[in-house]
């Protein structure tokens, strides 16, 4: 970004600050759109349709057997039928979804490079957005983003999830109760072996694990997610875990960061299950893999914290997203679901974090867990709809709000910037312009949403 428009990102942000309040009266019902209905979209569709403040008004998707699928969820819940878009393959028919009008929000849930330009495409239309992670591409696309949605004032959320998480909330109610002391470092990650996401034989039915083909001959995630592994080093995936680590570190709320590295390993990974599934004269093994199978990123705040964060994609092992809080007087590891904090845990051992999680459990659990059974990722999809309807609703800010979404996000290109650069520490851009020293700690994770 240049200088010019950084300023002129400021000069919006300080004259938003001045405008009057944007909030009305608490709408009771909802129109929707989404854009997006692949298997990631029809899990966030079953949670719209679930509620019965939400109707689902237009769904956008230039893959008919998708759209069909969509369809017939709506179908199963007794909604009325929605508007469709897209049936044409006309890669612009999120546009005219957009332009029709008549929504009070929007779900984008495509790849990854359509995020951006669908997210600016509806903020210019007045149209709010829950936008999937990630936020953009190229750090060009995550100024673009900021800038479009200070012009438009129009909200934007980045639909993280795993800020909803159980026993991430948990810690982040010991976190504001001073359990663990002072914060001194935190680490989190993608650490989830998604070979068998990335690759299968291009059969609708069969999305994951049935065969080592991506691209045009692959289906689902394989025909998109796959080519930023060929083309691309860094960490690709950082807001499942940055979100919960930003959130107890308060950035963009009286901290932010400063800097930013990141290493990459060899790239062996993925190569090798091609040849173990297929053998060596298949075409796909021929691929050259540009993203190094561990990525480990670092990065420095201002209060002087540092975080780690990893991805790890490519290898065998279990899901994990490797959480660790810790401080002056003790810490927690998702690993082993284990915490020390020192004068009540037993020296040098570990508790059992299920014990402390239950006696902070977070109001928002303790309020709809209930609601949450049946809902995808363990409950969180529905906690992170839920956040997001709800705000539209009161007409609110977003509990993740755009400053929250573009710095998750922006680690990407950093990241792989850091990469190229021989691993370069970078200076991280401050999207807020500043505004980061006066803005309040995050309010809204609370039983409000």
């Amino acid at each position: 970004m240049n200088r010019r428009d950084f300023l002129a990102a400021g000069a919006a942000l300080a004259g938003s600050m001045m405008l009057p309040s944007a909030f009305g009266a608490t709408r009771q019902r909802v129109r929707l759109g989404m854009i997006g209905t692949g298997m990631r979209g029809q899990v966030l569709l079953q949670e719209l349709l679930r509620r019965d403040d939400v109707e689902v008004a237009a769904l956008c998707d230039i893959e008919p057997i998708m759209l069909g699928k969509a369809l017939k969820q709506v179908e199963k819940f007794n909604k009325p039928k929605p508007k469709t878009y897209g049936e044409d393959r006309d890669q612009q028919a999120y546009k005219r979804m957009l332009d029709a009008g008549g929504l009070d929000g929007v779900i984008i849930a495509t790849p990854w490079e359509w995020h951006a330009p669908m997210a600016i495409a509806a903020m210019q239309a007045k149209i709010p957005v829950g936008c999937e992670v990630v936020a953009g591409v190229t750090l060009q696309d995550h100024w673009d983003v900021l800038n479009t949605q200070l012009k438009t004032q129009t909200p934007y959320m980045l639909l993280e999830n795993v800020c909803f998480r159980r026993d991430v909330m948990a810690a982040l109610q010991m976190v504001r109760a001073g359990v663990f002391g002072e914060l001194v470092h935190l680490q989190g990650g993608y650490q989830h072996d998604l070979r068998a996401v990335k690759f299968n034989n291009g059969d609708p039915a069969k999305p994951y694990g049935s065969g080592i083909e991506y691209g045009a001959k692959g289906w689902s995630e394989a025909r998109w997610r796959t080519q930023h592994s060929v083309q691309r080093n860094g960490e690709l995936y950082p807001s499942h875990g940055i979100g919960p680590c930003a959130m107890y570190t308060n950035i963009n709320r009286g901290n932010r960061f400063t800097r930013i590295n990141a290493f990459a390993t060899k790239a062996r990974g993925l190569h090798d299950y091609i040849i173990k599934q297929g053998g060596a004269n298949h075409p796909s093994a021929k691929t050259t893999f540009k993203l190094g199978d561990v990525v480990t990123t670092t990065l420095a705040c201002e209060n002087g914290e540092t975080i780690i964060l990893q991805h790890d994609t490519s290898l065998p092992r279990p899901y994990s997203l490797g959480f660790r809080v810790q401080g002056t007087d003790g810490l927690w590891m998702d690993v082993n679901n284990g915490i020390h904090i020192e004068g009540k845990s037993k020296p040098h051992e570990w508790d059992d974090f299920k014990v402390w999680q239950d006696k902070y459990d977070h109001p928002l659990w303790k309020k709809y867990a209930k609601n949450a059974e049946g809902a995808g990722h363990g409950g969180m999809d529905f906690f992170v709809i839920h956040a997001f309807v709800e705000a539209l609703k009161a007409q609110a800010p977003m509990p993740i709000d755009i400053y929250d979404a573009v710095t998750w996000s922006a680690i990407t290109p950093l990241s792989e910037q850091s990469i190229a650069q021989n691993f370069q520490t970078l200076d991280f851009p401050d999207f807020t312009a500043g505004q980061w020293k006066t803005r309040k700690p995050i309010f809204a994770f609370d039983d409000r949403y």
